[in-house]
């Protein structure tokens, strides 16, 4: 069986969580629970100024879009394309395309929580990226941004250098 991911779908404006509800109210229906997973509509707080008065409240992140995290097959494309609102996926032509692990973690809605068992002051080497190869001494470390600093010669001189968790190895 393939692998679930999160694909986009495009709806008429201001029906998205109208969406959301149709197509849960389809999983159960059809008991597809196991094939799509989860349909999301991203909301983000924003502070309004009404009648001079600051509010909190909710928007779309992307108004007129749904994402949905399902294994795509005949039924499930089927199923979510069928459903009343949605227009299409976005795609080319008519095949969806998949969002990238990146991207869902730029939305913040996918994050791997990558656990480290280094900490400021021990020396790593980069695994990955530009600086691959390169050992340096962790300066700072970004737990909610899983990135730390070290430490690079570059033209002579000790240059700091942001990098990801996930391209480093403690020595």
């Amino acid at each position: 069986m393939s692998e679930a991911k999160w694909y986009v779908v495009h709806t008429y404006s201001g029906y998205e969580n109208k969406v959301k509800a149709n197509i849960d109210k389809t999983i159960e229906n059809r008991h597809l629970e196991d094939q799509i997973l989860e349909v999301r509509v991203p909301m983000q707080d924003v502070v309004e100024m009404r009648g001079g008065t600051q509010k909190a409240v909710q928007k779309k992140m992307f108004p007129g879009y749904v994402l949905i995290h399902m294994i795509m097959n005949d039924d499930t494309w089927y199923v979510v394309r069928n459903t009343r609102g949605v227009t299409g996926f976005v795609g080319p032509g008519s095949k969806p395309v998949p969002l990238t692990d990146a991207e869902m973690m730029n939305l913040g809605i996918q994050k791997e929580d990558i656990v480290v068992d280094f900490a400021e002051g021990d020396a790593v080497t980069v695994t990955g990226g530009a600086w691959e190869g390169t050992v340096g001494v962790i300066q700072s470390m970004n737990v909610p941004k899983q990135s730390l600093t070290i430490n690079v010669e570059l033209f002579g001189r000790e240059t700091p250098v942001e990098i990801s968790f996930a391209e480093v190895k403690k020595m």
